[in-house]
């Protein structure tokens, strides 16, 4: 990802509070909690995009795996935080997706995190990869497109 991520990059957001429970011993957000918001800003960017992701098993025999996850951070969120998750495509393989994720505390123009996450599209009866279904190609063309390589 970019080092001087903005907001203007991203077309999606997923809106969160901090919970009191995802803080650790010094009032923050304990780390694992990100990659927590970042799976769940994904599903919702799914969702977003129209892709039915729950049925997709069953429809194409296929399922996405991660094989890939990571969280960099630059400033604590703490308890009763507001914040959102910006979701974009970083790239979009014959068989893979890689996420790109963004944390802007309320407010913020910049992040206070940043993430990848890799998805492996793979064949559920041989363990195999997959190409990526069409249907969800068209759908990040129309309303995502992943920037040219």
């Amino acid at each position: 990802m970019a080092a001087m991520t903005t907001r203007a990059e991203f077309g999606f957001f997923a809106p969160f509070r901090v919970r009191y429970n995802e803080t650790d011993a010094q009032g923050v957000v304990f780390y694992g909690n990100y990659l927590i918001y970042y799976d769940t800003a994904i599903s919702d960017f799914l969702a977003w995009l129209g892709y039915d992701y729950k049925n997709q098993p069953r429809l194409t025999g296929t399922d996405f795996h991660v094989v890939k996850a990571e969280a960099q951070y630059t400033a604590p969120l703490r308890f009763e935080d507001s914040f959102e998750v910006g979701v974009r495509i970083g790239r979009l393989g014959r068989a893979s997706i890689a996420f790109e994720t963004a944390l802007f505390p309320k407010g913020a123009e910049a992040p206070s995190a940043t993430g990848e996450v890799v998805w492996v599209n793979a064949d559920q009866s041989t363990g195999k990869s997959a190409p990526v279904p069409e249907a969800m190609r068209a759908l990040i063309a129309a309303k995502a497109p992943a920037p040219a390589s």
